[in-house]
């Protein structure tokens, strides 16, 4: 994977081609430190970045007016991967959580990681299980024992409730 979603278009904004995104980076203000982002495979410079709310508005160079732009609604935004922050150490971006084997203690197989919730309290891990039930798993230390990138996988603790059988 060379390129990461950071967002999607889901507007356009006035005339002049600028592009409404709804970001999934925990700080919008991070679009300030990229020069370009791609539009599905398209690489665009970016002429200008403002906010609107919670929601990132880029003017980028070569859509210059407000039909072109409504071509792009609906669109991933990525950026390289060379382009991502360093993290400092035991943290994560969610996509390298995504697909995460997840076993009990004990080292039976309950499913992999399907999605991160993210919440004002704690992060959620949703867990996809072989017969495709879910269910969440609270990103907190009575929980997650162990997480071994290297292998992919999370090791847990559940308590009696958690798994509805």
């Amino acid at each position: 994977m060379d390129r990461i979603l950071i967002g999607q278009v889901v507007n356009v904004v006035g005339l002049k081609g600028e592009l409404k995104i709804y970001h999934y980076s925990d700080n919008k203000e991070r679009f300030e430190e990229l020069t370009k982002v791609f539009l599905e495979n398209i690489p665009y410079e970016i002429k200008s970045v403002r906010y609107v709310k919670e929601t990132v508005v880029l003017k980028l160079h070569g859509i210059d007016d407000r039909s072109q732009a409504e071509k792009y609604k609906g669109k991933n935004v990525y950026i390289d991967r060379e382009d991502l922050r360093t993290l400092p150490e035991d943290t994560y971006y969610i996509f390298e959580l995504i697909g995460l084997r997840v076993v009990e203690e004990n080292g039976n197989f309950l499913g992999t990681v399907s999605n991160v919730i993210q919440n004002r309290a704690h992060d959620l891990f949703e867990v996809e299980c072989v017969n495709r039930s879910k269910f969440l798993i609270p990103s907190v230390e009575e929980f997650i024992l162990n997480l071994d990138m290297e292998n992919r996988t999370m090791t847990v603790r559940l308590i009696e409730g958690l798994l509805d059988e």
